[in-house]
């Protein structure tokens, strides 16, 4: 159980072939041709057996040709039986290789796999390559190197691709797969077992499509977590074709939504061929960075200045040496070489003054990484250049990057820098663009931390209110909310918005507009016009009574002439926003295909569409997460102090995308959703005008969907929050573990017995490595579960202060098996909270989490002379079994 289910797929042991008959050419496909050539130099270390599905013999001899994967290539018509043999030999995993297999025949090859119980990888793949193995099961081309950097590809044309320029760039890889259409193992089971996979450090993607955005998410994040994770998609192009309802759709294409889903889960993305290849050199040389400050080094001006243009062009930091290393560091480097902005050494540099100025720039503080440029220059050594820089790589683990320029004169050179494992490049633009994808990579990984729950701590909204608006309209077959209806959502989220009264009639409207107070704003009220601005039904300003009984009457004739078969219920009057000096911005949502509910931030009013002012960001947000939406948008820059106006209330702002947040969540029901204009001034936010879009849920979902499922991102689930007394006395709170816990289950784990360490992880360390306390704490809601038991240690120090501190006292978790129907579940409890009946409440709790979630058993590995848990699972009614595959341990099951 402690093995990846994709182990006997990527990690055989022993493989058995289909590919067409022995000796005869012309009845093997082109892959299979292929795959018999790429076999025959790298056939892997365990067992290979070729099999012919037509002359396969009797079932005994079936059973003697076990194999742990079975590869096929075949034509279309033949895989199915190929299949089914594979099955009969108890095959564990299956590769099928090649190409015209449609949607049906790939559904029926779906329904063989799953009966037989076989974890299929295909159809119309064309294989994968294990380097470490020496196994080319592919018809990809020669093996490649080995290395730690993983390729998982939807186009088969772009992984050979790739392949070609790895081999002759010395890159290597760890794995490479090739996924293909209609294909029954996705991109997320793959990237689930890269994830957990030893040998690999950084993965590649390359992809067309997603098909499941919860499933692709979830397993991008968890893969992320553990590792760079590098994305390149093609398709790049505005969401569907479907009539925008409101503002935010207009503005939003699903290319956007795409990015904001990657920054969401941690990833970083490319947006060429180009790039993927910059990102493959970098993450090859295993460089990190921690910041965007990149420091240039330069013998010459021009190349310097096109690398700092590059940098601010994406939102990079030049880095700039500190007072103390210039002044350590200018004596030692030519007279006319400049420390300002760029590290310009000139034309006059050696490559002793290269070594000195980038171990200088490694060193400072205020560098997160250098690149080192070079221009041929007469009498320099471009060589004994790149050799300085190799040993100045030594000396720091900062991100170092190279270009050196030109061709001829620096081949060897570029040979040099290559062979030292230092990523270089032919142009200053290609470099600067490499280290801003592995800056992005650190700032995305801020971003994973985020676990927001659905609810924020404000005041808690008048969710039931909202309900009945909504079921009322949606009831009434109405999808478009009015002006009045939409405010109405809004003030139940407590989203201040303005007062808005329906007049029906121009006396009724002066009237109004008289007790609101001058001067007021007119607007068409219609369930069947989109956009008021479209029909004239929009009047500002209007400054007293005549003018609004006036308005009123050429507004509804105006529109009657121009749209003759609309619906007008009257016209709304509110005065105008108090905050006339504010700026106008605009929130609004989205919901995409295949990710859902989208977020969007920008300007508002009717620059709305003229500037395509848009950040988005996938719910759910807390205040970071809403902080750095505001950030990203270009309005952003007219919310500080400018021209006589004061800061606008960026707090007010925040809560106001919290709030919608919220109602996303909350409503599945939600489709569009425009706030525009939101007037923000100094002393806070206001919503003067309004447009939501609803739709139905599907047939059976109810009022809402379990789980939000709507979500592409599960948020946090706060509704397993609970607080238990304890026997003995005191009381503790349970609730699922966050990224933040990690120093207290840190601390849980170093306060164990060496037996109960061993007991729990089956290893004698004294606590748990970065990469595992991570893993243990940034977890993945949807696919797993883990339950921390905190409770509160009041602590009194010398003056007499008494301070509290809290820490874990016991975890209990799960994760979701393959079969996505069991799970295997951990449990460790502190200590001195052992016989206080902890352990069984937890492992109780857990399994209700377990149950709810739709799983039907849960089960664990128990060491066998564990004697305390082993009592516990039998108490709890749990089976205890012998496992079959180590006599160590016990296998214990219970049905949920």
């Amino acid at each position: 159980m402690d093995k990846h289910y994709l182990t006997p797929l990527f990690l055989p042991a022993s493989v058995a072939v289909f590919a067409g008959p022995e000796g005869d050419p012309s009845r093997q496909t082109r892959e299979a041709r292929a795959l018999r050539q790429a076999l025959a130099t790298a056939p892997g270390t365990g067992m290979l057996q070729f099999l012919d599905v037509t002359t396969t013999g009797t079932l005994g001899d079936l059973a003697r040709s076990r194999a742990d994967l079975a590869i096929i290539a075949l034509p279309p018509e033949e895989i199915a039986a190929a299949l089914e043999v594979a099955g009969r030999i108890a095959c564990r995993s299956a590769l099928v290789i090649g190409s015209g297999v449609d949607a049906e025949q790939a559904v029926a090859l779906k329904r063989i796999a799953r009966r037989e119980g076989v974890h299929l990888l295909g159809p119309n793949s064309l294989g994968f390559q294990r380097p470490q193995l020496k196994l080319n099961a592919s018809a990809l081309g020669p093996l490649a190197l080995e290395g730690s950097l993983a390729l998982v590809s939807q186009s088969g044309a772009l992984t050979t691709a790739m392949l070609d320029w790895a081999r002759a760039n010395a890159v290597g890889f760890s794995q490479v797969v090739s996924l293909g259409p209609n294909a029954a193992m996705d991109l997320a089971q793959v990237l689930d077992f890269l994830a957990s996979d030893g040998r690999t450090q950084s993965i590649l993607v390359y992809l067309e499509g997603i098909s499941d955005a919860r499933r692709f998410m979830s397993a991008l994040r968890s893969a992320a977590h553990a590792k760079p994770v590098v994305v390149l998609k093609a398709g790049r192009k505005n969401a569907g074709n479907e009539a925008a309802l409101t503002h935010s759709r207009a503005i939003v294409g699903s290319d956007d939504v795409f990015d904001a889903a990657l920054r969401r889960s941690g990833a970083v993305r490319v947006r060429s061929f180009v790039e993927l290849f910059s990102a493959a050199r970098c993450l090859a040389s295993h460089d990190r960075a921690v910041g965007k400050r990149l420091a240039v080094v330069t013998n010459g001006g021009g190349p310097g200045v096109l690398a700092a243009d590059w940098v601010s062009e994406i939102g990079l930091q030049l880095g700039r040496l500190s007072p103390e290393t210039v002044r350590t560091l200018q004596p030692q480097l030519p007279p006319r070489a400049s420390l300002a902005d760029l590290i310009d050494l000139t034309s006059e540099a050696e490559p002793a003054h290269y070594r000195l100025a980038l171990e200088a720039a490694a060193r400072d503080a205020a560098v997160d990484g250098v690149l080192a440029l070079f221009a041929p220059q007469p009498g320099v050594d471009p060589t004994a250049a790149a050799q300085a820089l190799v040993q100045a790589r030594g000396t720091t683990g900062k991100p170092v990057l190279a270009c050196w320029m030109g061709d001829e004169s620096v081949g060897e050179a570029r040979r040099t820098i290559d062979a030292a494992g230092i990523a270089g490049f032919r142009t200053p633009e290609a470099a600067v663009g490499a280290f801003g994808n592995i800056a992005a990579f650190y700032r995305n990984r801020q971003l994973l931390q985020q676990t927001p729950p659905p609810m924020s701590s404000l005041v808690q909204p008048d969710v039931e209110a909202a309900r009945l608006l909504i079921e009322s309209v949606l009831a009434e077959r109405r999808h478009t909310l009015t002006e009045l209806e939409s405010k109405a959502l809004l003030a139940a989220f407590h989203i201040p918005v303005t007062q808005t009264v329906l007049a029906r009639s121009p006396n009724e409207a002066m009237m109004v507009a008289t007790q609101l107070g001058f001067p007021v704003a007119l607007k068409i009220d219609s369930p069947d016009i989109l956009h008021k601005s479209d029909v004239q039904g929009v009047a500002l300003n209007v400054p007293n009574g005549a003018s609004a009984r006036d308005t009123y009457a050429e507004m509804v004739e105006r529109v009657r002439r121009l749209q003759p078969q609309v619906r007008i219920n009257g016209v709304t009057v509110q005065r105008m926003a108090a905050a006339r000096r504010g700026r106008e911005v605009s929130i609004g949502m989205v919901t995409d295909q295949p990710f859902g509910p989208v977020i969007v931030f920008g300007a508002g009013g009717t620059m709305i569409e003229l500037i395509a002012d848009r950040a988005m960001e996938l719910p759910p947000l807390n205040t970071y997460l809403a902080r750095q939406l505001v950030e990203r948008s270009r309005v952003a820059a007219m919310l500080g102090a400018r021209a006589g106006l004061a800061p606008a209330n960026i707090e007010a702002l925040e809560q106001v995308l919290l709030r919608v947040s919220e109602m996303v969540c909350e409503f599945p029901q939600l489709r569009e959703m425009d706030i525009n204009p939101l007037i923000v001034d100094e002393h806070g936010a206001v919503a003067v005008d309004a447009r939501i879009v609803l739709h139905p849920l599907g047939q059976g979902g109810g009022n809402r969907l379990p789980d939000y499922h709507h979500l592409a991102i599960l948020p946090y689930p706060a509704r397993y929050e609970q607080v238990w007394p304890l026997a003995g006395g005191g009381e503790v709170t349970v609730r699922p573990i966050r990224p933040d816990d990690a120093q207290m289950l840190q601390a849980l784990v170093r306060g164990l017995s060496p037996e109960s360490r061993y007991f729990r992880f089956v290893s004698a360390m004294n606590e748990l490595p970065a990469p595992l306390l991570a893993r243990l704490t940034l977890i993945d809601y949807d696919r797993e579960m883990a339950l921390v038991a905190v409770v509160r240690d009041r602590i009194a120090a010398e003056t007499g202060e008494i301070t509290e501190t809290e820490r874990i006292v016991g975890v209990s978790r799960y994760i979701t098996n393959p079969d996505q129907s069991s799970c295997e579940f951990s449990l460790v409890v502190a200590e001195d909270h052992g016989g206080k009946g902890l352990g069984s409440r937890l492992m109780e709790s857990i399994m209700d989490v377990a149950r709810e979630r739709g799983l039907s058993e849960i089960d664990g590995l128990v060491l066998a002379n564990n004697a305390s848990m082993l009592k516990l699972m039998r108490g709890l009614g749990f089976s205890v079994k012998a496992f079959p595959d180590d006599p160590d341990f016990k296998l214990v099951t219970h049905a949920l």
